[in-house]
């Protein structure tokens, strides 16, 4: 067992071993440590993700949770980049994502294209998924259900402090109709947290990018595309993403000059509605 920095995929993998443990056996973490012949911190550090297990500790822990020699072959080859500084995964794992978001103190986001996950609504997400024509209509349902599950932590009373830039492109993309881009800009315009519109006239920033801060893990930066998500723990990325942020809080529109804009944008709907259009000019 190595000691190392924990990462956002060690912790979930760390995490998916604590379910196993108790959904597959009676042990508790210092009756597991017991029947492996560990440290009972040993348990708790694994299954935080807090260390690398050896590949030894991996088939003993998988094998008392009754697991065959395929499913601990996965299991492996998952574990195997779960400590890189850098890594990436597949789109739709959301487990990664969410268990970062729910265990971080601070949320600083950019979004060029479309509004950040936590703040979408229902109708603006499911627009997202149909539009994309990426993910099977059958499992839409489901993907917009866990995109809302996120959202949670909002709502928690040590929820985290949260900065939100979006780029004015964002506000204009004329997702679904006009009723479904007002309940969006009302979202934006009450949410509890801080919203910085960026204006469309900078565009020295292309690329989303969220960085997410902890009481005491290293600072993580994330960036997704429809095709993949990369995670980022080096020190070389964090300290270039947070000068970004610093730049972006230059340029951005203040929090009050953001609610004014986004007022604009809904008095903007109802004028056309009222016109008998439906898009924004």
């Amino acid at each position: 067992m190595t000691a190392i920095l924990s990462t956002p995929y060690s912790r979930d993998l760390g995490d998916e071993l604590r379910r196993l443990r108790e959904s597959c056996t009676e042990f508790n973490g210092r009756r597991m440590a017991v029947q492996l012949g560990w440290d009972p911190s040993k348990v708790s550090d694994v299954e935080l993700g807090k260390v690398r297990a050896s590949e030894i500790d991996l088939v003993q822990y998988l094998a008392t949770c009754g697991k065959n020699i395929d499913y601990v072959n996965e299991f492996r080859s998952r574990y195997y980049n779960a400590f890189d500084r850098y890594f990436a995964q597949v789109p739709d794992n959301l487990r990664t994502v969410a268990m970062t978001e729910a265990i971080a103190t601070t949320i600083f986001a950019y979004n060029v294209l479309t509004v950040h996950g936590l703040l979408q609504t229902q109708d603006y997400a499911r627009q997202l998924f149909v539009d994309s024509h990426i993910e099977a209509p059958e499992d839409i349902a489901t993907h917009v259900q866990a995109r809302m599950d996120r959202q949670m932590i909002m709502r928690r009373p040590n929820r985290p402090d949260c900065v939100f830039y979006v780029h004015e492109l964002a506000l204009r993309l004329p997702l679904g109709d006009a009723r479904l881009r007002e309940e969006q800009y009302l979202r934006l315009l009450f949410n509890t947290h801080i919203l910085r519109v960026v204006p469309a006239n900078v565009s020295a920033f292309r690329s989303p990018v969220t960085l997410y801060e902890f009481g005491k893990a290293a600072p993580v930066v994330y960036n997704d595309s429809d095709t993949v998500q990369v995670w980022a723990q080096d020190s070389v990325a964090v300290a270039r993403t947070k000068r970004l942020f610093q730049r972006l809080d230059a340029v951005a529109l203040d929090a009050e000059q953001s609610k004014r804009r986004l007022a604009e944008y809904v008095s903007g709907l109802r004028e056309d509605a009222h016109d008998g259009g439906t898009n924004l000019a």
